[in-house]
């Protein structure tokens, strides 16, 4: 298959999944802004891991997740967790390999699984942020804007 025909094939996939009502958008970026605020808080205060820059928290879980949750979010559970932890996986390695995360020395993940699984660890803990933040999303979306 060429790839121009693949890319017309995902995008043929992709377009209407990504096309959604802009109060879900937004509804999506205020709760992954949030929950990113708060996890690299967690991160650094207990001193696990953080990002480099605050800001990264827009480009990681706006600009990232928000997008591959839209894609993933009517598939089931186990689905959206299995192409969340290749989505993550990918993120995870690059944020260490080019250092826009950081990894605090002999944090509780390397004590308790070993410094060899802690980006394993980390990307299996985040690819559940897919499956639970599409289903508090759509909690959230019905419970603010549902027509009586």
């Amino acid at each position: 298959m060429k790839p121009s025909k693949m890319m017309s094939d995902f995008w043929n996939w992709a377009k209407p999944k990504l096309l959604v009502n802009k109060r879900l958008i937004a509804l999506y970026c205020i709760v992954y802004f949030n929950w990113g605020m708060v996890m690299n808080w967690f991160g650094a205060t207990v001193e696990i891991a953080k990002f480099t820059y605050w800001c990264q928290v827009i480009t990681c879980y706006i600009l990232y997740m928000v997008p591959i949750s839209l894609l993933l979010r009517k598939l089931p559970f186990h689905t959206q967790y299995a192409y969340g932890l290749v989505a993550m996986g990918f993120l995870e390695f690059g944020g260490y390999y080019f250092e826009t995360s950081y990894a605090y020395p002999n944090n509780l993940m390397d004590q308790f699984f070993g410094i060899r699984n802690f980006s394993l660890g980390m990307a299996l803990f985040f690819a559940l942020y897919f499956p639970l933040g599409n289903w508090a999303v759509e909690k959230l979306y019905k419970s603010l804007f549902k027509r009586s």
